[in-house]
């Protein structure tokens, strides 16, 4: 809400989604691109995500015609608790009983019940898209032009000042990047999201915090957004993974090891232990490459990614510090410029020994299974810290994120 607005909340969720519809990737997607990018058909009889005539495990198709599952029916397996044929048996939901998970109207209504006074909208589906497109850098410009403007025209980037839908970016084209934020700024967006991982580029992969990025940083820092870099998936270390799984011999453990496309997304062992390496060094090359000695207004949210990887990405800078010529500590430059939500299975409390609170978000990632049944369980979470830093965690940080004074 503005200033001049009643708060009669006390909640700010930094990670709230909404399920696409079947239009999101296409209505406003330029018609010469109908057979490149993403594309919406049928498959013996069922409407299907494709992206270049394949489809993918992870895009099953359009939600508001798939099942979904109910907000917080796979927490007990994230934490440990149920096997994974539990997790499958979850997809059972209608989602077109939930007009909340398409429509912001609706949404508002959901929101008051919740107590949830704001929240920073983030896709579902839309985060996991970009590393199919890598083949085709036009397709993925305009994948994410098109959506972008469903987002902002289904959602809003400011609805009432309470629903703040967040724009994807691609990196792939710095040019684009640039013309892409420009936009998103003049239709009043306050956070966008860029995947966390290398740039795929037309020249190779590069590091988001390479110079030629820095028109998209600069007009970044001068406009006070916010950018963010929520989970989705990343091709970053693919050529890693199956190094690592050659090494060690997995495909002569058919059965055994990890390898079918079934297993949750996981290609090899491999995979699962380099889970949190991408967003870890992804958070290292943005202070070793010296983008916020560039930008020193830049500010970075890291939003469910989880914070498992926080401790050991602080030693790696103060590793790196010991080669000198930086201006500030690099620990030091990472707690400036950065802000992570934790995963709501995670242990808040530990993360505050790394980070101070005021660096601390709070996102339930609701509606989605893996997260909170409702965003209010998260004040479990928080039940040992004082008012003060509750309020901060749960409500203050995100405000000031979002409105900058």
């Amino acid at each position: 809400m503005t200033e001049a607005g009643a708060q009669t909340s006390t909640l700010f969720d930094a990670d709230n989604h909404y399920w696409e519809t079947s239009d999101a990737f296409t209505r406003h997607r330029d018609p010469k691109f109908a057979d490149r990018g993403v594309q919406i058909k049928k498959v013996d009889g069922v409407l299907r995500y494709l992206v270049d005539g394949v489809q993918t495990e992870w895009l099953p198709g359009p939600a508001d015609v798939h099942p979904r599952p109910l907000p917080g029916a796979f927490l007990e397996y994230f934490q440990g608790g149920t096997s994974r044929d539990v997790f499958l048996a979850g997809f059972t939901e209608r989602a077109a009983d939930h007009p909340d998970w398409f429509e912001r109207d609706a949404r508002l209504k959901v929101m008051n019940d919740q107590g949830v006074e704001a929240t920073w909208l983030f896709p579902s589906q839309g985060v996991v898209i970009e590393p199919l497109l890598h083949t085709d850098v036009e397709a993925a410009v305009e994948c994410y032009r098109a959506f972008n403007r469903w987002i902002e025209e289904q959602w809003g980037f400011a609805y009432q000042d309470r629903i703040f839908g967040v724009p994807y970016i691609t990196m792939c084209d710095p040019d684009e990047t640039v013309r892409e934020l420009r936009w998103c700024l003049d239709h009043g967006a306050r956070v966008v999201n860029i995947r966390h991982g290398a740039a795929v580029t037309r020249d190779g992969n590069r590091s988001p915090a390479d110079p030629m990025f820095d028109r998209f940083w600069h007009l970044a820092a001068e406009s006070g957004v916010v950018v963010a870099t929520h989970d989705g998936s990343d091709e970053t270390y693919t050529r890693v993974n199956e190094l690592m799984s050659e090494a060690w011999g997995e495909s002569h453990m058919a059965g055994i090891a990890p390898g079918d496309t079934q297993r949750l997304g996981q290609s090899s062992t491999f995979s699962g232990l380099t889970k949190h390496r991408t967003v870890h060094d992804f958070a290292y090359v943005l202070v070793a490459h010296r983008l916020f000695e560039r930008f020193p207004q830049l500010k970075v949210a890291f939003i469910e990614n989880g914070c498992a990887w926080v401790p050991s990405l602080l030693l790696a800078l103060d590793y790196l510090a010991h080669g000198g010529g930086f201006q500030t500590s690099p620990r030091d430059q990472f707690i400036e410029h950065c802000w992570v939500a934790p995963f709501v299975e995670e242990d808040v409390r530990d993360l505050a020994r790394f980070l101070p609170v005021e660096r601390i978000l709070f996102g339930s990632d609701w509606p989605h299974g893996e997260g909170f049944p409702a965003p209010s369980d998260f004040l479990a979470n928080v039940a040992d810290f004082t008012a003060a830093e509750q309020r901060r965690i749960l409500y203050d940080n995100a405000r000031e994120l979002t409105f900058p004074r």
